[in-house]
């Protein structure tokens, strides 16, 4: 290392980003080597490379002659792939994937003089060498309105196309800023045009790496542990030297080396519901082993089968899909996929991820239909409830064919019984690939054997550990005991001796008008009180819903009564008719009046049961129901990611326990771990460090693969004084006493963000101490105190930074909060929800928000921080206009920091400026011929700018207002309805504008040269734009 080593993102990151990938087979572009090829800085495409390579790759051949496609072909092809964004940014994406995958038909004109159509490819993907990989950095992309441009650090290319996006940081800069970039540099207003094409995207530091893909979410960006050694040890190897290899490096080369970049994109990326989605590490390399595991042959001569035992929530059904696209995409001959289920809702769920996929399945409606799918050619996938082969296997039907892949889902439950023989009765040479969600049951390793192997496992833990899924915090309440009217008064006392008097009083009102239902089961109320206390002040305000699982119909249709007289909460019940089973255990419920009545009430309200089924599911979906009342009927299958906590008052045990805590360990944005409340007391702690459970059938398990698939709730004080210390450590350094000196130190726009970012979780963490009453008990109370005073004084810091540096406000996570912690727990006055910034223009928004900071200092930062943002939105209407006021603000700012005037000297000349701008007082002189006129005077700081090198401005100034009005005529003329998307208009304004020069010219006014006059009409094109 040089003694002139600078450490930043680009010395540690970014040049050994781009010498790693240099070494691993990419082209280097530089930058200016990049924008020639681009023709301007809107264009992602590398147009004249993709030219050459089509014409390399493509040709067709008819009556034995091979011939090459027409110019006119290869240039409608790149122009067709680069997709307009009309239907939003994923819808173009898919697009532009199917281009990619399956190529665009042309028509050609053959030797005999007829016209036919021919394929015509964007990549090899059968040969990844005659492709050719480009990278480049400081990929400078304009957006639609020049204010929202983007520059990501490295840009891969196949075939000048972007695949890939790498954002890179410094160590002490958290990745997670970088992911917050990244998406936003997919919105609308910024640079969507080079997303589009991207399929893998990634942030990195020495440290670290994470990764997604077009439109993931920040929460869902992954990690990637390489699994194949000596892949990556090859490649580190070939392409790290002199210096020791980093994350970094082995992130980089496990997900953009050429083959893999190539493999990932066909095989792994696929579009579910307008999401598009990137495989994770472990569904990538399940089916990599799987695919190793069915070419080899078991003990009859079939190719072997086996388990994958992936934890639910880690996208189980998703590798099913991928699975299914690698196997009929790669294996010669007639593979056929049929997919196995054992319950109707798991096969609904696992038919629309199928649909979004470029795959032809199909669902058997009943078992003669699916002996006519398995007959047919014309799916490639056949999905099917393990029951309709009762049908198959009577009618005598066998496919002897070894290329026939059964997948089972759930194969726990499903693999060993009756319909499992019938199933390998009528595919007895099928291979048989069993996925489960849960561990394997020591007793089921025994018998696994007799289904084939363990092929890949993904564990809770891993999970966890990777933020695959959140943790699960268990907290036992009270549990089964006989309570009789007499002591409930006292139990009422006892569980509201923390409230207020009004919060009692309140309570009071419901207990009592719930007591008048005509159940006797004093049990049920007193649960579903305590249920709508807790909802109501540790879920409601954050947008999460739950779920109440109980042993029986009827009680669930108790609770909702329960929950429907207290008044608080929108809540439904989901069973099944009242003549099915939904557990094996479950009692006939058939002649039960309650529940007959409540059923028949449902089918005259939904019609049948599968709407009044769907129809629930969706709403609670959507977040339209807060809790879902349920007996056995959607504990398993059931992906609903709002659902946070799950209350149990039911016995359940092994599969079936963990199946149903499953249901609150679902990712979505801000949801940091999911929430278990036991009133059957299932589970009991085995270890000190609150991980491993036992109780319900979990010591059939071994403990290493339940380890982590709860926390207790205890543990929850560990996480918030954690939180709690993060948050401090952005003052490090700094005064906490020192209101001042606080936001001061907050006028970085990144630190800011930080602090933001880690308050919030601070309060997430807060947010579980407190509505827990173990906990609670448990926390010395002068540090609880203490964590709640920090919390309120540092919402006022937020608030007032807020205000001072004019931040974009985004209230959705933190008021939620504020409602749950403040308005609940605290009872802080004077804490006002944050609005947006108020214009400058707006006098008394404006006072009233400076009237709540308090320095001098304050008000004048928060001034300056108004007027900026005033002046970028509005610079390209008149860039020298505002250009003065920019210079104006840097020169009193630059005199206040070096002391020359005070606080109070500061404060008045902020305002001063304030007053001019909002009155339009400038510096700037203007020409006679054109006071007056604003457009006129916006071209006239367009033209002066740029001509003030070139000619005399004070010889020319009159001449030069009058050709500045000559333009605002010119653009007056052109402004029609749709002239800022018409590149027609566009072309006539240039020429217009040339002609004007030309007229000059030719007069022998002025004689400008061709360059001169292009970067006019550009600057004056950016104006109109923001202008007309």
């Amino acid at each position: 290392m040089s003694d002139h080593f600078v450490f930043n993102e680009k010395t540690v990151s970014q040049r050994p980003a781009i010498d790693l990938l240099k070494n691993a087979g990419y082209t280097y572009l530089s930058a200016e080597e990049c924008s020639a090829l681009r023709g301007n800085s809107f264009n992602v495409l590398l147009k004249p490379i993709l030219k050459v390579q089509l014409e390399k790759l493509n040709s067709f051949e008819y009556g034995g002659e091979k011939r090459s496609f027409s110019e006119a072909n290869i240039l409608r092809a790149v122009e067709e792939l680069d997709e307009p964004l009309t239907d939003g940014l994923i819808k173009t994406s898919e697009k532009i994937y199917d281009a990619l995958m399956l190529g665009k038909s042309y028509a050609e004109q053959t030797k005999d003089g007829t016209i036919k159509s021919f394929n015509l490819r964007y990549v090899d993907w059968e040969n990844p060498e005659n492709n050719v990989f480009h990278v480049t950095e400081e990929f400078a992309v304009e957006s639609w309105d020049r204010l929202h441009n983007a520059r990501p650090d490295i840009v891969l290319f196949v075939n000048g196309i972007p695949f890939g996006v790498i954002e890179c940081k410094t160590p002490y800069i958290p990745l997670e800023q970088a992911i917050e970039q990244t998406v936003r540099n997919q919105g609308s207003n910024y640079v969507p045009q080079l997303y589009k094409f991207t399929q893998i995207l990634m942030v990195v530091n020495m440290s670290g790496a994470q990764y997604g893909t077009c439109g993931t979410g920040k929460k869902f960006w992954s990690v990637w542990k390489e699994q194949d050694g000596a892949f990556l040890s090859a490649a580190l190897e070939k392409c790290v030297a002199g210096r020791t290899p980093t994350e970094q490096d082995g992130a980089i080369l496990s997900l953009f080396s050429k083959e893999r970049l190539l493999e990932l994109t066909q095989f792994f990326v696929l579009y579910d519901a307008n999401v598009k989605k990137i495989c994770r590490y472990q569904q990538y390399f399940a089916v990599k082993e799987i695919i190793r595991t069915i070419h080899q042959n078991d003990v009859r001569g079939n190719r072997q089968s086996g388990v994958i035992w992936h934890t639910q929530g880690s996208g189980k059904s998703l590798t099913m899909v991928m699975l299914s696209k690698y196997i009929l995409m790669k294996l010669a001959g007639r593979p056929r996929i049929v997919v196995v289920t054992d319950r109707k809702e798991l096969d609904r769920q696992i038919v629309q991820t199928f649909a979004h996929t470029r795959l032809k399945p199909a669902r058997a409606t009943s078992g003669k239909h699916l002996i006519a799918l398995i007959n047919s050619d014309a799916v490639d996938v056949v999905m099917s409830v393990i029951n309709k082969f009762n049908t198959v296997e009577v009618s005598g039907l066998k496919n002897y064919s070894r290329d026939i892949f059964v997948l089972v889902d759930e194969s726990h439950r499903s693999n060993y019984g009756a319909m499992a023989a019938k199933m390998r009765s009528v595919f007895p040479n099928a291979c048989y690939i069993g996925f489960t969600g849960t561990p394997l049951m020591k007793s089921e390793k025994n018998t696994m054997a007799k289904f084939g192997k363990l092929i890949h496992k993904y564990t809770i833990a891993d999970g966890v550990a990777d933020h695959a899924i959140v943790p699960l915090i268990y907290e036992g309440r009270f549990v089964e005991q006989s309570v009789d009217e007499e002591n409930i008064d006292l139990w009422f006392e006892q569980t509201t001796k923390d409230l207020t008097k009004e919060q009692r009083a309140d309570l009071a009102n419901k207990w009592s008008s719930i007591r008048r239902l005509t159940s006797t089961d004093a049990r049920i109320r007193r649960i579903a009180l305590d249920i709508d206390r807790h909802f109501c002040e540790a879920v409601k305000d954050t947008g999460f819903k739950a779920m109440l699982a109980c042993n029986y119909k009827k009680d669930a249709i108790r609770y909702l009564n329960c929950f429907e007289q207290m008044g608080d909460l929108k809540c439904a019940v989901v069973i099944s008719a009242p003549d099915v089973r939904e557990g094996q255990e479950d009692v006939d419920e058939s002649t039960d009046d309650v529940v007959i009545a409540f059923w028949q009430k449902m089918m005259k309200e939904y019609g049948d049961a599968d709407t009044y089924e769907e129809t629930l599911k969706e709403q609670f979906r959507h977040g339209e129901i807060d809790i879902l009342i349920v007996c056995s009927k959607l504990l398993t299958g059931f992906d609903a990611p709002l659902t946070q906590v799950l209350y149990i008052d039911k016995e359940l045990k092994e599969h079936g326990l963990l199946q149903a805590l499953a249901r609150t360990n679902g990712l979505y944005d801000v949801k940091d771990f999911g929430c278990l409340i036991d009133y059957r007391g299932l589970l009991k702690k085995l270890d000190d460090a609150m991980e491993i459970y036992g109780g319900a059938g979990l010591e059939n398990f071994d403990s290493e693969d339940i380890k982590g698939v709860v926390v207790d709730v205890m543990a929850s004080i560990s996480r918030v004084r954690e939180a709690h210390s993060q948050m401090l450590d952005v003052f490090s350094g700094i005064d906490k006493e020192d209101e001042e000196a606080v936001q001061r130190s907050l006028e970085d726009g990144e630190k800011r963000e930080n602090f933001y970012e880690l308050l919030c979780a601070f309060g997430r963490s807060l947010r579980v101490v407190v509505n827990s009453e173990q906990v609670i008990q448990a926390m010395p109370r002068k540090e609880l105190e203490k964590l709640k005073a920090d919390f309120i004084r540092f919402s006022k810091t937020r608030r007032a930074v807020r205000v001072r540096y004019c931040d974009a406000v985004d209230n959705r996570e933190y008021e939620r909060l504020k409602q749950g912690l403040l308005d609940r727990h605290m009872r802080v006055a004077g804490l006002k929800q944050i609005t947006p910034p108020v214009d400058i223009l707006d006098e008394s928004g404006m006072e009233e928000q400076l009237e709540e900071l308090g320095s001098a200092a304050a008000k004048a930062a928060a001034i300056r921080s108004h007027l900026a943002k005033s002046i970028k939105q509005h610079y390209d209407e008149n860039p020298a206009y505002y250009e003065n006021f920019s210079k104006k603000i840097k020169n009193a700012l630059d005199l206040y920091k070096a002391q020359v005037i005070t606080e109070s000297e500061y404060l008045l000349k902020m305002r001063e400026i304030m007053e001019e701008y909002r009155k339009g007082v400038t510096d700037i002189k203007y020409p006679e011929n054109i006071k007056g006129n604003l457009h006129a005077q916006a071209f006239f700081g367009v033209v002066a700018a740029i001509l003030d090198s070139v000619i005399d401005m004070g010889q020319n100034f009159d001449l030069i207002g009058e050709i500045s009005l000559k333009i605002a005529e010119i653009i007056e003329t052109h402004n029609a309805v749709d002239w800022q998307t018409n590149t027609a208009i566009h072309n006539k304004i240039a020429q217009a504008i040339d002609d004007l020069f030309y007229y000059y010219e030719k007069e022998g006014k002025l004689k400008l040269d061709f360059e001169t006059i292009d970067k006019i009409i550009e600057n004056v094109k950016t104006v109109a734009l923001r202008r007309f």
